[in-house]
């Protein structure tokens, strides 16, 4: 038998009347609007112990996704492990992530049927339509773009389009198969997500930012009068928040100095824009940083990344072996040593990074969960075998999202399983009911929900 309650208002239900903060909460400051990280504090006191798997029924369960393509591929021999299901043997590549080992699923054999032509397929990375390379080909619409139809409303961005070292190839397209100019600037994508204002305010402001001051100095006031209103948890989430942003802030203040700074002498044409396009995993890194900030102020819930490699001169910054030659020349090996070596040096950099991702979204922590439980990160690309132009056996890795991971789910090498199943499977987590997509034939076989 309960104990009876001592409350005046007797044994009924306990109502909240604690207004919950708005999830629309911003800090402002002349010139500027900073948006806030998910908080305990927006919802309801009832909407905390109640949330759903659907993202249209209030206090629902934020679920995204950030889609990656890497258009020149990675070494398969390198990458693709040993053995199968969870018992499975890391590949030299794979051994970078082992500390996210249950975090992941990694495939083998899957690819989008009828997709072909190589290079142009990247594209289709996230649509799966057929025949890229032909006269007549048109896309189709693309995953980023159908989950921004159905769920875009509940953020401030529908979705986010991001590309490094192009403006022209892109991974979302719309429902009509028209692509989307990505966003390749830092720095321009971060005053779209924190900076509002007159022309004249938001020039202030970045002249502040040049100068070294953060924008969290405009708003500090705020800043002290807000913590004070929140429980601990949420206030050690803004405090990783307002950590990352100064993060954030010093590396694109650090990316924008080249502009005064010389060029360094390379075999590949001047570069245009600073910091140069040999400076790729810097500006992946960048991406990489403002991804999780989109998702960490809930901006969005769908983003894209093309990493356009076949467009980036002799990559800088590579510590353990030089890199004398364009991406795609290395990509284009030819079985020389050399090239390989170069190669192999590129993708374990993409690997290191992809792992310092996964640990910076598992630190961020969400009404009791990680940001990377709440997100689904599919690193992939069009190509199984840049040097033969080859689009199947494609190496793909999954993370995060609320799935059973752990694996390595290794399909028929030769006659491949559809990797649209997994888009299926990536909607339905989102809690979008389709059970088709592209030419999917179903759900992803051995992929389960946690």
């Amino acid at each position: 038998m309960s104990k009876k309650s001592s409350s005046p208002f007797g044994s009924g239900p306990f109502i909240t009347t604690r207004q919950p903060m708005s999830r629309r909460h911003f800090l402002r400051g002349t010139g500027i609007v900073l948006a806030l990280p998910f908080l305990d504090s927006m919802l309801p006191g009832f909407a905390r112990a109640t949330t759903s798997s659907s993202p249209l029924v209030p206090g629902a369960t934020p679920r995204r996704m950030f889609a990656i393509c890497n258009n020149l591929g990675l070494l398969g021999r390198e990458f693709f492990p040993a053995g199968a299901g969870r018992d499975y043997t890391p590949s030299p590549y794979l051994q970078h992530l082992q500390e996210h080992r249950n975090d992941f699923t990694v495939f083998s054999g899957v690819s989008h049927p009828s997709v072909d032509s190589g290079h142009p397929a990247d594209v289709c990375f996230l649509t799966a339509a057929p025949h890229p390379g032909s006269g007549s080909f048109h896309n189709t619409i693309s995953l980023d773009q159908y989950i921004a139809e159905r769920i875009g409303t509940l953020t401030r961005f529908p979705s986010i389009t991001l590309a490094v070292n192009t403006r022209s190839r892109s991974l979302s397209c719309t429902g009509t198969g028209v692509a989307i100019p990505p966003e390749d600037k830092a720095a321009e994508v971060f005053k779209q997500l924190f900076l509002q204002g007159t022309q004249a305010e938001v020039d202030a402001q970045v002249r502040k930012l040049d100068t070294g001051q953060s924008i969290l100095d405009t708003v500090a006031q705020q800043t002290k009068d807000l913590q004070r209103n929140l429980s601990v948890n949420d206030r050690e989430r803004l405090d990783q928040y307002f950590t990352s942003v100064r993060d954030l802030e010093h590396r694109l203040q650090a990316s924008k100095g080249w502009e005064t700074k010389p060029k360094p002498v390379v075999h590949v044409p001047v570069p245009v824009d600073p910091p140069s396009p040999g400076a790729y995993m810097a500006k992946v890194k960048v991406m990489y940083d403002l991804a999780k900030l989109a998702f960490q102020t809930d901006s969005t819930r769908s983003i894209s990344l093309m990493l356009d490699s076949a467009s980036t001169p002799a990559v800088e910054g590579i510590t353990d072996i030089a890199i004398t030659e364009g991406y795609h020349n290395l990509s284009h090996h030819g079985k020389s040593p050399e090239k390989l070596a170069q190669l192999r040096a590129l993708d374990l950099a993409h690997m290191k990074l992809l792992a310092n991702l996964y640990a910076e979204l598992k630190e961020v922590r969400e009404d009791g969960e990680s940001l990377l439980d709440r997100t689904m990160v599919l690193y992939g690309s069009n190509l199984g075998d840049a040097n033969a132009h080859v689009c199947t056996n494609m190496p793909v890795i999954f993370a995060g999202g609320g799935f059973r991971h752990g694996q390595h789910l290794g399909f028929d090498r030769e006659h491949n399983y559809p990797l649209p199943n997994l888009f299926v499977s990536m909607l339905q987590r989102m809690g979008i009911e389709e059970d088709k997509f592209a030419s999917s034939t179903g759900t992803m076989r051995g992929l389960e929900m946690a």
